[in-house]
């Protein structure tokens, strides 16, 4: 059992890590290239990496589960992409992006008690509502939303949904699954639609002749690679082994991590703002007590 519990926290802390540096990807990726650009990058990125290994797992889903693995893909990779790229390179600061994704857990449970009614812990639920009173504090200590971004913040508030969704479809439909078969598939899937995207968008002409799109590029597809294709991988793994809501509690770490990437980019943190994290914390250990 302690094993157990030792491999899903780090597992939680590796995701951790990994999506809480992909903002800072999306804003170095936006310096040449646009939201559509950044989201079909990362996903064609993520898919090529696994495509070889989906001709091989595609056998091994049964058929009847194949449209619910692309479906996954759907929901939990490609369209959150586009979203989260277009609101972080029109109005949405990377950290504050970080900090609203953390909004997940909430719709895990809100989505699993009305549509599928799970009947959710009373401990798990106190630590989700923790949870956002730290993530509600922490946006507010950092400035918030205003009429100016108000709008593209609802583009990650969709994503948040529609991660929220995802998880529950795995959680009640994809159990037996392995999840390296899903990762591999899915993320395959959606790199066919990436790629026309890609397509449309001429950046085979822009990465020949713009040298400044080149190295927008590499941050897109290191984004691709780490933070859709191996996140995505330890993600379903997390799913597996801990249960959903608390897999899904990694977007409530998040924001410490772009606090961390603050501190190096010199950026003013403040006491209020590590006591937030304390509390956000704090909801986690809760959610995760048996």
């Amino acid at each position: 059992m302690k094993n157990q519990k030792l491999i899903n926290w780090s597992l939680f802390v590796l995701l951790s890590l990994i999506w809480g540096s992909s903002f800072i990807l999306m804003k170095l990726s936006k310096e040449h290239l646009n939201g559509y650009q950044i989201g079909a990058l990362r996903i064609f990125s993520a898919g090529l990496i696994f495509f070889p290994f989906a001709l091989f797992h595609i056998v091994k889903i049964p058929k009847r589960k194949i449209p619910v693995v692309a479906l996954s893909g759907l929901l939990g990779n490609l369209l959150p992409a586009f979203l989260f790229a277009i609101a972080i390179e029109k109005k949405i600061d990377s950290a504050l992006a970080g900090i609203l994704n953390s909004l997940t857990p909430l719709f895990v449970i809100v989505i699993s008690v009305i549509s599928f009614k799970a009947k959710v812990p009373r401990n798990k639920i106190l630590g989700v509502v923790l949870g956002f009173v730290g993530l509600l504090l922490l946006s507010l200590s950092k400035g918030g939303i205003s009429l100016n971004n108000v709008g593209y913040a609802l583009l990650i508030l969709l994503a948040t949904i529609m991660y929220g969704l995802n998880v529950n479809v795995v959680t009640q439909y994809l159990k037996g699954v392995d999840p390296f078969h899903m990762a591999t598939v899915s993320l395959a899937f959606m790199s066919l639609i990436a790629g026309i995207i890609l397509w449309q968008q001429e950046m085979v002409s822009m990465a020949i002749y713009d040298e400044g799109a080149r190295v927008s590029m590499l941050y897109a597809v290191l984004l691709g690679v780490v933070g859709s294709a191996i996140a995505t991988l330890l993600f379903y793994i997390l799913i597996k082994k801990a249960g959903g809501l608390f897999a899904s509690l990694v977007t409530y770490a998040i924001p410490i991590v772009a606090i961390f990437w603050g501190l190096l980019a010199k950026e003013n943190v403040t006491l209020i703002q590590i006591s937030c994290l304390a509390v956000i914390l704090g909801g986690v250990f809760l959610t995760n007590r048996a």
